[in-house]
């Protein structure tokens, strides 16, 4: 069994987060507080992405430091809610664990009669009938797509509207297509960027949009979560970048002073460095 052994110390984030209550002033002043805070507060989501980059880089203590962060932002604003009367933090908790169990019935309850699952795709594929039977009990107005939280990095949202689209099978057949796709929004956008003689900043913007939404869904079709391909390719150029302004600098010159031609060789001269590592 493992042992978390987080009791204690989540109390003790609780009673730091409840501390400040006592010195916010009139309770107007609490009450605009409040709704500043939880606008202005930055998004989990965004908290989440920095916690995997950390992950990617195997880099523990860091990690660890990052999901200490992320817990606080959950706890802090389930305080101000609490406050408000609205909920505790004890009610997420319970909403999540209710909502794991519920939409794993193949785990915690499987009906007597039910065929098991026998694949991830299968598992996936139930899960989302599961959402979509809660959607339909929901009181609020709701849509396959309008749960997908509009907080999330836009790559990772066009990832997971595919995803929600797929599973009422409105895809494309094969990765293939979907290369056609961007074959076809890359020379939409040339045309915008080369044929006219002024650029159209909005449209160049709907099509570069195009263009991203349909390369994140051929990582889709892939198998590639797109965040996390972007986030490693951000840091090999990252690390390319650091060596070639290592061996500029070794040089005795300065990259302001080096021409387009010269910068280029010395970033290839980086990247083959990198393949003999």
């Amino acid at each position: 069994m493992i042992v978390y052994g987080f009791g204690a110390n989540a109390f003790s984030v609780a009673l730091i987060t409840e501390a400040p209550a006592a010195h916010r002033g009139s309770p107007r002043r609490e009450a605009s507080d409040r709704r500043h805070t939880i606008v202005e507060w930055p998004s989990p989501p965004a908290q989440l992405a920095s916690s995997s980059g950390w992950s990617d880089r195997h880099d523990h203590a860091a990690l660890c430091e990052e999901l200490g962060d992320f817990v606080f932002e959950a706890v802090f604003l389930a305080q101000l809610e609490a406050e408000a009367g609205e909920f505790a933090i004890a009610d997420s908790l319970q909403s999540i664990a209710d909502k794991l169990v519920r939409r794993h019935p193949h785990v915690f309850k499987r009906d007597e009669g039910e065929a098991a699952l026998e694949s991830a795709g299968q598992v996936r594929t139930r899960w989302e009938e599961i959402k979509a039977q809660e959607r339909g009990k929901s009181e609020k107005p709701t849509t396959l797509l309008g749960g997908i939280a509009p907080a999330l990095p836009a790559l990772l949202r066009a990832y997971h509207i595919g995803v929600r689209a797929a599973s009422v099978g409105f895809d494309w057949t094969a990765p293939g297509d979907i290369v056609d796709k961007i074959q076809e929004e890359v020379n939409e956008l040339r045309e915008v960027v080369q044929v006219a003689s002024a650029v159209d900043a909005a449209r160049a913007e709907e099509e570069m949009g195009d263009l991203l939404f349909s390369i994140a869904n051929l990582s889709r079709k892939l198998g590639i979560e797109p965040e996390t391909a972007l986030r490693k390719a951000n840091d090999k150029f990252t690390k390319r970048f650091g060596k070639l302004e290592r061996t500029v600098a070794e040089s005795g010159r300065a990259m302001n002073e080096m021409s387009l031609d010269e910068l280029e060789s010395e970033w290839q001269g980086a990247k083959a460095s990198d393949h003999a590592d």
